[in-house]
């Protein structure tokens, strides 16, 4: 454990000082400060989150497959009839084929989303709560481009209110 105590030290909200020097840190702060690095981050969280909330709801959903593809030519099983193995083995696919789908959407989502409130703040060079409305905007627009104009604006709309609403509730001052 490297616990560096010379001039120029920072505390971090661990309690753990460091050298803002060190060139790992550079290295790792100039990577978070980059629209590339936070559009990947955010990717990559979104697309583990989405794993694990898809995997939660596939497990509570009431539409699972009640009969097994069957070779072709032949005639679905019902999972009812099949040992006990071959069930979790059919739940397990499903399971696994919802939550990699979900992991999908949420890592686009969140890619696009970060990019372009990275993008519009860079542009503004401005942090404030348009960024996050616009990005929203754009975003819920984007993802509901093939359902024709009346979608694009009502994804447009939709996301733009939520994101104003995670922005507002994330810069209240924190009660400590």
């Amino acid at each position: 454990m490297n616990n560096f105590t010379g001039i120029g030290g920072t505390t971090s909200p661990s309690g753990r000082t460091y050298d803002p020097n060190d060139p790992n840190i550079k290295a790792m702060n100039a990577m978070m400060e980059s629209c590339f690095g936070k559009s990947a981050i955010s990717g990559v969280m979104g697309f583990g989150m989405g794993g694990l909330f898809g995997m939660f709801m596939a497990s509570m959903a009431y539409d699972t497959p009640f009969h097994t593809p069957g070779a072709p030519g032949s005639a679905p099983k019902p999972i009812a009839e099949l040992p006990m193995r071959e069930q979790l083995k059919v739940g397990f696919k499903d399971m696994g084929t919802r939550s990699y789908s979900t992991a999908k959407n949420f890592g686009k989502v969140g890619l696009m989303f970060s990019g372009i409130e990275c993008g519009i703040e860079g542009f503004r060079a401005k942090n404030d709560l348009a960024n996050g409305v616009a990005a929203g905007c754009l975003t819920g627009g984007i993802l509901a481009k093939s359902g024709g104009p009346t979608a694009v604006v009502g994804g447009c709309a939709a996301f733009a209110a939520f994101s104003a609403a995670i922005d507002v509730w994330l810069r209240q001052p924190k009660d400590e």
